[in-house]
């Protein structure tokens, strides 16, 4: 909900970069969005263009704010990949064609306000930690299941970059040793058995015949350029297709036919299920978290997954303390959000 931007407001300029939109908004301090706008990304068109369209639409969104009688203080960009928020420089994006972009200067310089770079999936934690669904906790892992899988660990409403800026790579823990290749490269990643578009590659392989085994007993697909494919994992719908030679289904339309009682579309959806479980006990294992919040498309499956993802994960504590499994509640607009938090916090430092 937006009631546009007022006078004398301080407003920090939030834009969240994807491989086919960008979410933008005008965002309080408080959090609530005072205006809210999309865009294409056409990153079809090479990453020079795609820079210009967030340097013109970040630009535009500032200006709309001055006529508006408010004052824009920061901007904050979120992309997927791999990104260096130090240093402010998308590193790698597959999805938007950025390799080793300074985005955080481009964007201060075109603006004249201070500029922060944030990871897309971290941004969204962050945001989910401290608006959504995990605001009454103090440690969260927000877990964004899409075409892969990544998460953010988030501490006081502060999310953990890593070392090397790959901090919540938990779409590549190993969860079935000889199962399906994943696009880094290596057999069994949680993102392989258990993404959306996983889910509809294995209804499809088994619905065709094409693959009889269960993930954890044989290897398919290629592997391509691990770096490629190592940080995208984006939160997306849950519309991946895969074609079979007996029909197409998307992840969204395995779980309505395993709601349904179809028993090929049951076992794809167990065993997505219970791969996923086995990736949060070893994510609670690591993190020790109050509060696990399901986000990206597979989780509009609401109680369909969190029900039995709930059950699996119980069966699986042991020691460990049980988090708290809910969905995501800020659904797309957790990027844009997270990117304007970011923005307001890198203010509070200087």
């Amino acid at each position: 909900m937006t009631d546009g931007p007022g006078d004398g407001e301080q407003l920090v300029v939030a834009l969240d970069v994807g491989g086919t939109g960008m979410k933008c908004a005008l965002v309080r301090p408080d959090g609530s969005v005072a205006h809210a706008e999309r865009h294409p990304t056409d990153a079809g068109r090479g990453p020079d263009a795609v820079v210009e369209t967030v340097l013109a639409v970040a630009e535009g969104l500032a200006d709309r704010a001055r006529a508006a009688g408010s004052t824009p203080v920061a901007c904050g960009v979120a992309v997927p990949g791999v990104v260096d928020e130090a240093a402010g420089v998308a590193v790698w994006s597959a999805n938007v064609g950025f390799r080793d972009v300074p985005l955080r200067k481009l964007v201060g310089a075109r603006l004249g306000l201070p500029a922060v770079l944030g990871h897309d999936v971290r941004v969204g934690g962050i945001a989910e930690a401290r608006l959504g669904a995990g605001r009454d906790a103090r440690h969260v892992l927000f877990v964004a299941i899409g075409t892969g899988i990544a998460a953010a660990h988030v501490v006081a409403g502060s999310a953990a970059v890593g070392a090397h800026g790959a901090a919540g790579e938990i779409g590549h823990i190993l969860v079935r040793p000889d199962g399906p290749r994943c696009g880094c490269g290596r057999p069994g990643c949680l993102e392989a058995v258990s993404s959306a578009s996983a889910v509809a590659r294995r209804y499809a392989e088994l619905a065709d015949g094409t693959r009889t085994d269960p993930p954890g007993t044989g290897a398919s697909a290629s592997p391509v350029d691990a770096a490629a494919h190592a940080t995208d994992a984006v939160p997306v719908t849950t519309g991946t297709t895969v074609t079979a030679s007996r029909g197409t289904a998307t992840a969204a339309e395995v779980a309505a036919r395993a709601a349904a009682g179809e028993e090929l579309a049951g076992q794809v959806w167990r065993e997505a299920v219970e791969a996923l479980a086995d990736g949060l006990a070893t994510g609670q294992a690591l993190y020790d978290v109050d509060t696990m919040v399901i986000g990206g498309g597979l989780a509009r499956a609401g109680e369909q997954l969190l029900g039995p993802l709930r059950a699996a994960l119980h069966e699986r504590m042991t020691f460990h303390r049980e988090p708290r499994l809910v969905a995501a509640a800020l659904g797309d607009e957790a990027g844009c959000l997270g990117a304007a938090l970011l923005a307001l916090d890198s203010l509070e430092r200087r």
